[in-house]
């Protein structure tokens, strides 16, 4: 099957392409949205710029498509772009593990389309899914934060073990979603088993506003990962 991936460059969709591909779907594009709204209901925003990096380290198609950001608009315009790629794949495939909100969504504009949409990592327990992503050697950097018990020191900080026990501790003491798909934090893979290159920011700025912020990556290299 062909298949289109809803891509943001964060863990979840990374993840979900890693599935796709080990599953045997064609992956014939990565479908990236850019938000001009930071806030967007639908779509990962920071650091968007550095998909293009990481759809090079894996050889695959990116399209980048805008949207508003706007709540309704952004639905949309994410048809529009699924439209565009509907002649050339089958089915479209999406990181979400939790969100009832963006499932139902993605499965509406799919049906209206005729497409198949294929959720890898639906209903996954979020620890061992964050666990099987740490075992699998994917390096992945928290690069925001905006919920409570976090703090500036979670910017840039890896997604490992260590970082997996603060985040279950999170959720005990104020209730956050550990996987972050309520928004609590977003990430950013620099590299993974499939990738042929791996991602080394070069230039990154700390932005920290009252009790919430971002890393924001300015500058990036591919390096081979022989070196």
């Amino acid at each position: 099957m062909r298949v289109a991936v809803l891509f943001a460059g964060g863990k979840d969709s990374t993840y979900a392409t890693y599935e796709a591909l080990k599953s045997g779907l064609k992956v014939k594009c990565l479908l990236t949205m850019v938000s001009k709204n930071p806030y967007s209901w639908m779509f990962h925003t920071v650091n968007i710029n550095i998909t293009r990096y990481q759809a090079e380290a894996m050889g695959i198609e990116q399209l980048m498509r805008p949207t508003s950001g706007e709540r309704d608009r952004e639905l949309e315009d994410l048809k529009e772009a699924i439209t565009s790629v509907r002649n050339d794949v089958d089915g479209i495939v999406a990181g979400t593990i939790t969100s009832s909100y963006q499932k139902n969504r993605i499965d509406k504009i799919c049906k209206e389309l005729s497409l198949v949409s294929i959720f890898p990592l639906w209903g996954r327990d979020e620890i061992e899914l964050l666990r099987e992503m740490i075992d699998a050697e994917f390096k992945i950097t928290i690069t925001s934060v905006a919920a409570q018990g976090f703090d500036e020191s979670w910017l840039g900080r890896k997604l490992d073990e260590e970082s997996l026990r603060d985040l279950i501790k999170l959720n005990q003491k104020h209730k956050i979603n550990i996987s972050g798909e309520g928004g609590e934090y977003e990430s950013l893979v620099l590299d993974a088993p499939f990738f042929r290159k791996r991602i080394e920011p070069v230039e990154v700025e700390h932005i920290w506003r009252g009790d919430s912020g971002y890393l924001l990556v300015k500058k990036a290299e591919l390096e081979d990962k022989t070196s």
